[in-house]
């Protein structure tokens, strides 16, 4: 609470003071008061106020610091009521009573919206977990019957894919009470992405290339995977119209951790694009020219590598390469085993 601020807006009670002692003086000359006397009055009538007034800021001072204190650095400051000390003056009292109501009006609506948030994730998960059962009996029909169009298989495999990216972001908020972290084979993950793409990359004549991948981590294979797949679908989506066009996946050591990268020869990402692919929606230049992104992938990945405690980056030069990076560390919460 600032004292200068607080005298300006006193400034209405400056003005009475003065125009009261004024006409006070007045009446005192009138009746011919001992000077001596007009000064004493003088004194008490100027202390009195000071002191008033220096009082009344020092009252509210520790009650508003401490609001504005609480307001500033609470993660959530509606619950700032909680931290206060009851005050002593009145208007300080209106105050707090006015903050409890609003503080209750919106722990009510804070809770009702999570409530509601919470069942419409509940009825998301069960919508699409209904959904990938006739997704899973058309793709075991489809591959049982010989010769048909490839592309049918393609598409239903991205909706498939657009299936999965909504479960995980539904439950990406909340990752942590749904995965289970233990020594997995890179190796078998990577085999496993690989197969779920193979039609994909059949269709783009991609090669899908993979070096001294047998290494074990901790992480929970089924988020990872996800991750994988994310990376590999852009790397199918934005190939160049090349002959030779390829994914590598290798793995390496760098000190006490573990390196993963995912390299492709497709059409790169733009230098101003770079330092935003991880961002909610964002499409960037290669989303906008093909049509064909809602730029949430690599933001649910990054969010889930952030949750398993992995390190994602990525590096790319226009129409020459990208590569995606993820690094396993050793720490006190897992060890890359070989």
């Amino acid at each position: 609470m600032n004292f200068k601020k607080y005298l300006k807006d006193k400034s209405y009670a400056f003005i009475i003071l003065i125009i009261s002692y004024f006409i006070i003086l007045l009446m005192l000359f009138a009746f011919e008061i001992r000077v001596e006397l007009i000064i004493s009055i003088t004194i008490i009538f100027l202390v009195s106020s000071i002191l008033i007034l220096t009082i009344s800021y020092l009252r509210k001072k520790n009650f508003y610091n401490n609001l504005f204190f609480g307001i500033k650095n609470l993660d959530e400051s509606y619950l700032v009521v909680e931290t206060l000390s009851k005050p002593e003056f009145y208007e300080g009292k209106l105050l707090m009573n006015a903050l409890y109501d609003i503080n209750k009006s919106m722990i009510e609506n804070v809770n009702n919206q999570k409530t509601l948030l919470r069942d419409f994730k509940n009825y998301i998960e069960m919508w699409i977990h209904e959904v990938k059962i006739p997704l899973a009996t058309l793709n075991l029909t489809l591959t049982n019957k010989k010769g048909l169009n490839t592309k049918v298989k393609t598409q239903l495999k991205r909706v498939e894919d657009c299936v999965d990216q909504v479960l995980f972001y539904v439950r990406s908020e909340n990752a942590e009470k749904d995965y289970l972290i233990k020594e997995t084979n890179l190796k078998e993950i990577i085999k496993n992405v690989g197969l779920k793409n193979i039609d994909d990359l059949r269709e783009n004549k991609i090669d899908f290339i993979t070096e001294n991948i047998d290494y074990k981590v901790l992480t929970d294979s089924k988020w990872l995977e996800f991750i994988l797949r994310q990376i590999i679908n852009n790397s199918i989506k934005y190939k160049r119209n090349i002959k030779n066009s390829y994914i590598k996946i290798k793995a390496f050591k760098d000190f006490d951790t573990l390196v993963l990268m995912i390299e492709d020869n497709g059409i790169g990402i733009l230098k101003q694009d770079i330092n935003q692919v991880f961002d909610k929606t964002f499409t960037g230049s290669n989303g906008r020219e093909y049509n064909s992104s809602t730029g949430m992938g690599l933001f649910i990945a990054k969010n889930l590598c952030n949750k398993l405690g992995h390190k994602i980056k990525i590096e790319s030069i226009k129409d020459k390469y990208t590569r995606v990076y993820i690094t396993f560390g050793s720490n006190n919460y897992y060890d890359v085993l070989k």
